[in-house]
C-alpha cells in the first residue's frame, strides 16, 4: 500500500491557522493592533472601509522593523518573544505565537511598510494569498503599516459566511474598544468610511471610559482598588442604578490582555448581591496584575481564555475588591463594627428561645397567607359560576417548546375575571381555575401583532410634538442601522442628527411611553435578545418591543385591559407560551381544589 501522509504546503497550512486566529475583520484587528502594542507604539490609528471587508489599516509609531525581521514576520511561528519553553509561562506582551501575520496574509491581499528609527529608508512587502509578489525599500515614516486588503477573496465560503456590514462593524468595534480601555495611555483613533469614529487621546483610564462609552458614565463611576501578595485589583465599577438589561459593558483585563471568564464575572456579581434587580447587570472595568508563573495564556488561539493555577484565590479577591469599591463609595450596606462595640451584646438581647427566629418566620406566613386569601375572597367575582363543577375533569397537557401546537381548553363565554395581587388574571375554565400570568400573556398578543407589523412592512406611527435627540455609543449606532428597516416597520421614525445621534419623531402606535425611554429600553433589550436567544433577528426585534410595551406584574388593570387580554391570548397562533418560552397561564384542577376539603 502506498504511503498517504504528506506535509501540507505552507499557504494551505497558513489558511488552516487563518481558520483558528482570523475569523472576522474584528479578528485581524485585534491582531494588528496588539502587535502595534508589542512594539512599543505611543499612537495607534485604525482605518477600516465596509467593515473592513474591503480594507483594515493600522498605521502605528513604534519601533519598526529591519529588512529581515520584515520578511520573517510572515512566515509561520516566527516571534521575538520565546526562545524557550519556559518563556510561555513569563509573557507579558500580547502576541507571540507568530502565527497572527502569516495567517492574515495568507488569506487576504497584504501590504506590510516599516522603518527603524535608525535608518533612512524602511522596507515594502506585497503578498498575495502567501505569495510574496514583491519586496523593496522605500521612504515611510518611523514605524509600521499594514494594510489588509480583500479579506478572505480566496476563500469565498469563508467570505459569504460574513454578517452585513453594520454586525462586523460592532465588532471591530468592540476589539478597538478593549484594547484603548487597556492602553488608556496610548493614543487612538479609529476611522470608518473616511468618517472619524473615536480620536481619544491618552487620558486615565476613568476619561477613557467616558470617551468611549458616553458622558453618562461620568458620575457612575466608583474606583476599585484591593491588593494582595498575589495579585492586584484596580479599575471601576458602576452605581447599582446605572446596571442594564446585557452584559455589554464588562471587561476584565488580566497583565492588560482581555479575557472572557464566567467564573470571574460571577465574583463581581455576587459582590452586588442585593443591589441589582433580576436580570441586570453592572459595568465594570478592572484590571488584574498577577504573576505570569501563575497563569497559562497559551489555552486558545486567540488568546482571549486563560488559567490560574489558584482561581478560587482570584475569586475571592476580585470579590472582595468590588465589595470593598460599594462599601466605601455609600453604594452597598455596611456593618461598622468600630461604631458600637457592643453590637454583639445588642444582638444577644434577642430572646433567648431557641425557636426565635422560627416563630417569627412562622407568625409572618400566617399573617401573610390569611391575608392573601382574605384578598382572594374580598376581590371575588359575585357569580357562582366560578366555583361551580358542572363539567367532568379534564387534564390540560403543556407542550414542551413554546412552538408546539397549543392544545387549549374551551372556556365558558361568560366566564368572570378578576385580577390577582395585580399580576395574574383568574377565570373559570370547565375543569377548574385557570390562571393567567398577565406580563407572559400580553407579550404575546403584543409579539404577534408585531411580527405581523413586519411582515407587511408598514406599521403605524404616532408622531411626536417635541422630537428627542438620543446620542449613543457607535457600537449601539451600528446596530439600529442594522435594524433601520425593521424599525421603519415596527412604527418608530427617527432620522441621523448629527455624529452616532438620532432624533427620534414618532413611536409605534398605542404606546404610551416617552420616545427617548422606549426607544433605549428596546435597545437594551434587544442586545440581551441577540446574545441568548437563536431566533431570526425579526423575531428578537419583535420579543424586545412586546417585553418593553407590555403590562408588568404588579400593574393594576382596568376590567376592559383584562378582557383585552385574555381575548388577544386566545386569538393567538400559540397562547400556551410567552414569545420566550414561559407558559402563559395554569390550570388549577376542580379535583385538586376537592382534593383540600372532605366532603
Amino acid at each position: 500500500m502506498p504511503d498517504i501522509i504528506q506535509l501540507l504546503p505552507d499557504s494551505i497550512a497558513n489558511q488552516i491557522a487563518a481558520g483558528e486566529v482570523v475569523q472576522r475583520p474584528a479578528s485581524a484587528v485585534k491582531e494588528l493592533i496588539e502587535n502595534s502594542l508589542d512594539a512599543g507604539a505611543t499612537s495607534i490609528k485604525l482605518i477600516v472601509k465596509d467593515a473592513g471587508k474591503s480594507m483594515i489599516q493600522v498605521i502605528d509609531n513604534g519601533f519598526g522593523m529591519s529588512e529581515t525581521d520584515a520578511r520573517m514576520s510572515l512566515e509561520r511561528h516566527a516571534t521575538s518573544k520565546i526562545r524557550k519553553a519556559e518563556d510561555l509561562f513569563t509573557l507579558r506582551t500580547m502576541g507571540f505565537r507568530g502565527e497572527a501575520l502569516a495567517s492574515i496574509a495568507a488569506v487576504s491581499h497584504f501590504e506590510l511598510k516599516t522603518r527603524q528609527a535608525s535608518q533612512e529608508l524602511g522596507t515594502q512587502i506585497l503578498v498575495e494569498g502567501s505569495e510574496v509578489k514583491m519586496q523593496q525599500p522605500i521612504a515611510c515614516e518611523q514605524g509600521t503599516s499594514i494594510s489588509v486588503k480583500n479579506l478572505f477573496f480566496n476563500i469565498p465560503a469563508r467570505r459569504n459566511f460574513l454578517k452585513s456590514n453594520p454586525i462586523e462593524m460592532r465588532h471591530v468595534i468592540e476589539e478597538f474598544q478593549r484594547l484603548a480601555l487597556a492602553y488608556h495611555e496610548i493614543a487612538f483613533s479609529l476611522y470608518h468610511s473616511d468618517e472619524l469614529i473615536y480620536e481619544l487621546p491618552p487620558a486615565k483610564l476613568s476619561q477613557r471610559i467616558v470617551s468611549l462609552f458616553g458622558k453618562s458614565f461620568q458620575n457612575q463611576l466608583a474606583p476599585c482598588k484591593e491588593e494582595t501578595d498575589l495579585l492586584r485589583v484596580t479599575g471601576y465599577v458602576g452605581r447599582p442604578e446605572s446596571a442594564r438589561k446585557t452584559r455589554g459593558e464588562q471587561f476584565i483585563f488580566v497583565n492588560h490582555r482581555y479575557i472572557r471568564n464566567n467564573y470571574l464575572n460571577h465574583a463581581v456579581t455576587a459582590a452586588f448581591e442585593g443591589l441589582l434587580p433580576e436580570g441586570n447587570f453592572p459595568f465594570y472595568v478592572l484590571f488584574i496584575e498577577i504573576d505570569p508563573r501563575h497563569i497559562d495564556v497559551n489555552v486558545h488561539p486567540t488568546k482571549t481564555e486563560i488559567k490560574f493555577d489558584d482561581e478560587r484565590a482570584v475569586y475571592a479577591v476580585v470579590k472582595s475588591a468590588v465589595r470593598q469599591a460599594l462599601g466605601i463609595h455609600n453604594l452597598a450596606p455596611v456593618i461598622d463594627f468600630q461604631a458600637d462595640i457592643n453590637i454583639v451584646d445588642k444582638l444577644q438581647q434577642r430572646p433567648a428561645k431557641d425557636d426565635y427566629f422560627d416563630e417569627q418566620f412562622s407568625n409572618s406566613l400566617k399573617r401573610s397567607n390569611l391575608q392573601n386569601w382574605e384578598k382572594l375572597f374580598d376581590e371575588r367575582p359575585a357569580d357562582s359560576r366560578l366555583f361551580s363543577n358542572t363539567e367532568p375533569p379534564q387534564t390540560l397537557r403543556f407542550e414542551s417548546a413554546m412552538n408546539q401546537d397549543p392544545k387549549i381548553e374551551s372556556v365558558p363565554e361568560a366566564a368572570p375575571m378578576f385580577q390577582f395581587q395585580d399580576s395574574y388574571i383568574v377565570r373559570a375554565a370547565k375543569s377548574g381555575l385557570m390562571i393567567i400570568d398577565q406580563q407572559a400573556a400580553h407579550e404575546r398578543v403584543l409579539f404577534e401583532k408585531y411580527m405581523a407589523r413586519l411582515r407587511s412592512g408598514s406599521g403605524n406611527s404616532q408622531q411626536s410634538l417635541f422630537p428627542q435627540t438620543i446620542t449613543l455609543s457607535p457600537s449601539d449606532f451600528a446596530l439600529i442601522m442594522e435594524v433601520e428597516h425593521e424599525l421603519f416597520a415596527l412604527g418608530f421614525r427617527f432620522e441621523v442628527f448629527g455624529k452616532n445621534a438620532l432624533l427620534i419623531s414618532g413611536v409605534p402606535a398605542g404606546v404610551s411611553a416617552s420616545e427617548k425611554e422606549l426607544f433605549e429600553g428596546l435597545l437594551e433589550q434587544f442586545k440581551k435578545n441577540q446574545a441568548e436567544l437563536q431566533v431570526p433577528l425579526p423575531d428578537k426585534l419583535a420579543m424586545a418591543l412586546a417585553r418593553r410595551t407590555s403590562v408588568k406584574a404588579g400593574q393594576k388593570l382596568e376590567a376592559e385591559e383584562i378582557n383585552a387580554i385574555v381575548s388577544g391570548l386566545f386569538a393567538s397562533t400559540k397562547p400556551n407560551f410567552s414569545p420566550e418560552g414561559r407558559p402563559t397561564f395554569f390550570t388549577f384542577e376542580t379535583s385538586k381544589i376537592e382534593s383540600y376539603f372532605t366532603r
